[in-house]
């Protein structure tokens, strides 16, 4: 049996090619780009085929008659038994020129090829996009009844299947496989496509939420979904059986899922928060088209638009989709199929496959540079507050991943021995003295900082006060929280606006601002050092939207609590589960590796959420565990007291990791 595929190097066609050859004295002849003549050997050894079964035709899809030349034709001529036509544009994002280019001419030069070597069975492999947006059910019988299908990919794959209808001169056959995923026994897939958009999305939750935590999903239309294993086996199958000339089957899931029950079946496979609470998406179609265009010609929208869905990862037109209206009979192909034990698996039984092969291979985020190295070598890094704690060890890691890194602080001794630490371990710091409390040495310390490095690429605002007292405890005590509203807010902002327009000079800069989970938890004896952080936070979020088309960003990180110093006068925080400096320093790293808008604890995240959804919960919750914990003996005015805490309190230090009290 001799055979002839196009798209024989794509993701269906390799595996088909593989399956034909298979079958006793196969001998398969693939089409193949001039350019592409080194894959050949991967291609035979990837089939376990030698070069007698395996046969390149070199041709262009986009030439009349494949660009095959006359001696090949010859040799072809009358030798092929089925002709697989699957080469083609599978993307919902290509242009639409490029579509038509593959789809269309490359389907009409196809058939016209496909007559030239008279081959005795033309199958051409279509989609279900070839019956548009259809409402309602779409019989295997139905071409002509096709709707809604303007969108360049299902226009161009009804136009290619109407071509094989009305202009193949061979017997042929037409099947319509429905989405496909990766191989439900290995989870293997080439490229990211349908469900795999939001994949990424679902990571993100994951990242944040806790898997137990109820998320909201988006519920839609009904899609349908079938790993590549299946619609090969299918085709293969079906293709060999008599009574097939001029019949079309539709390789789908005779049941098929709704779009929430599918993002539904991921999440649960990623082990992120289950979609239990559904959005229908149908909601939406209220707006008449007219006025979504009106909206889309407002620049603010459509950049809004633009930048969500660039940061999630999802196509333009992926969203019109959601809304899926068809639904596919398949009782021609289940009976072509019946006794063949070839069948659709269920979802659920392979999802796990499908994201642990993403997770590995696919992920966007695999094929970016996430080293601190890539991103801050040969760069200029000022860390504040850097000779000690958080910030010293965040130095190190800059230092360590070549940055010209610059440390300040008020202590000439502590700058100087943080300086002997790095040259021990082989590099250097520069170290500068400065108070930021006092904004006269702030503008001092940044002119020097333009005028000897030209400005920073990454700023750290490390540099920081804190204060445990009780409000009660404070009436005579105002300076507390001048003091700490000096160094965390003024201070902070003191440097970065000096910064900032060297930034804006370049059209590039990063800036970190430490804040505290305090901010998300509206900690209790911690307003003077809460309510500077919350200022810092909210003037960050005013700057990030100001510059965001300036290539400046911003990053907050809402710290939890981390073993330093400042809390050494704490004696409750000895035996508190709490970060070391290195993780804080782990975290500052991330901030500007991925230059994430905030970077915050599940537990931080959960906290601003029951303060937004039950203020009244989250206020008992705080106010509990405010007379629970006592004041330091520093603040009651007290020394050498130790303070004690109840087996409830101690359980709630253990289960609030990072929380301050």
């Amino acid at each position: 049996m001799h055979y002839f595929v196009t798209g024989a190097t794509g993701f269906i066609g390799r595996r088909l090619v593989r399956k034909l050859l298979e079958r006793k004295g196969a001998v398969v002849h693939f089409l193949l780009r001039r350019e592409s003549e080194d894959k050949v050997a991967a291609l035979r050894e990837y089939w376990g085929a030698s070069a007698a079964r395996a046969i390149p035709v070199y041709g262009d899809l986009t030439a009349k008659k494949l660009g095959v030349s006359a001696e090949d034709v010859k040799k072809l001529k009358g030798q092929i038994d089925h002709f697989y036509h699957l080469a083609a544009v599978y993307d919902l994002g290509a242009d639409e020129d490029s579509q038509i280019a593959v789809n269309i001419d490359g389907t009409r030069h196809t058939v016209d090829f496909a007559k030239a070597i008279d081959a005795r069975h033309f199958h051409h492999v279509s989609s279900i996009a070839a019956a548009g947006l259809y409402e309602g059910v779409f019989r295997e019988d139905m071409f002509e009844e096709a709707e809604n299908y303007e969108h360049p990919y299902f226009m161009t794959k009804h136009a290619s299947e109407k071509i094989v209808r009305t202009e193949c001169k061979v017997p042929w056959t037409v099947y319509r496989p429905a989405m496909v995923v990766g191989d439900s026994h290995t989870g293997e897939m080439d490229k990211i496509d349908g469900p795999y958009y939001f994949f990424k999305i679902i990571q993100r939750m994951r990242q944040i939420l806790p898997p137990w935590m109820p998320s909201v999903g988006l519920e839609g239309g009904r899609v349908n979904i079938v790993p590549v294993d299946y619609v090969v086996n299918a085709l293969d199958w079906i293709s060999h059986k008599d009574g097939i000339g001029g019949r079309a089957f539709h390789l789908v899931d005779p049941e098929g899922y709704r779009v929430g029950d599918v993002l539904d079946i991921f999440s649960r496979a990623a082990h992120a928060p289950r979609m239990n609470l559904f959005i229908n998406a149908a909601l939406l179609g209220f707006v008449p088209k007219s006025v979504k265009k009106g909206l889309m010609a407002v620049a603010p929208i459509r950049r809004i638009r633009h930048a969500v869905m660039k940061d999630l990862g999802l196509p333009d037109d992926i969203l019109q989709f959601v809304n899926y209206p068809t639904r596919f009979d398949s009782r021609d192909a289940q009976a072509m199929l019946k006794g063949s034990g070839i069948e659709v698996p269920n979802l659920k039984d392979y999802a796990w496959r499908l994201w642990d092969y993403w997770e590995r291979h696919l992920d966007p985020d695999l094929h970016i540079d996430r080293s601190l190295k890539g991103t801050v070598g040969g760069k200029v890094v000022l860390v504040t507050g850097g000779s000690s704690g958080i910030g010293l060890a965040a130095a190190h890691r800059f230092a360590e991943a070549g940055a010209t890194t610059i440390i300040c602080g008020r202590d000439q001794e502590k700058l100087d021995e943080a300086c002997k630490e790095a040259k021990a371990k082989g590099y250097e710091f520069v170290a500068y003295p400065v108070d930021l409390s006092d904004m006269a040495d702030v503008d001092r310390f940044v002119q020097v900082l333009v005028d000897k490095h030209g400005g920073v690429d990454f700023l750290v605002n490390n540099a920081g006060r804190s204060i445990r007292r009780a409000i009660e405890s404070s009436y005579d005590r105002f300076h507390d929280y001048e003091r700490t509203m000096q160094l965390n807010y003024f201070g902070c902002l003191r440097v970065t606006m000096g910064l900032l327009p060297s930034m804006v000079a370049k059209h590039k800069g990063h800036v970190v601002n430490i804040s505290s989970i305090g901010v998300l938890t509206n900690a209790p004896r911690f307003s003077a050092y809460v309510a500077s952080k919350a200022a810092l936070d909210a003037w960050t979020r005013c700057a990030a939207s100001e510059f965001q088309d300036q290539g400046i960003t911003f990053t907050t990180i809402n710290m939890p609590l981390v073993r330093t110093p400042m809390i050494a006068p704490t004696k409750i925080y000895n035996n508190v589960p709490t970060l070391s400096p290195e993780e804080a320093a782990g975290m500052i790293a991330d901030a500007c590796i991925g230059k994430p808008v905030r970077i915050a604890t599940r537990l931080g995240v959960f906290g601003q959420v029951l303060h937004a959804l039950v203020p009244r919960i989250a206020q008992v919750v705080m106010n509990t565990s405010f007379r629970m914990f006592p004041d330091s003996s520093a603040a009651k005015g007290e020394k050498g007291a130790k303070p004690t805490l109840s087996p409830e309190a101690i359980a709630m230090q253990q289960m609030m990791r990072g929380i301050h009290f």
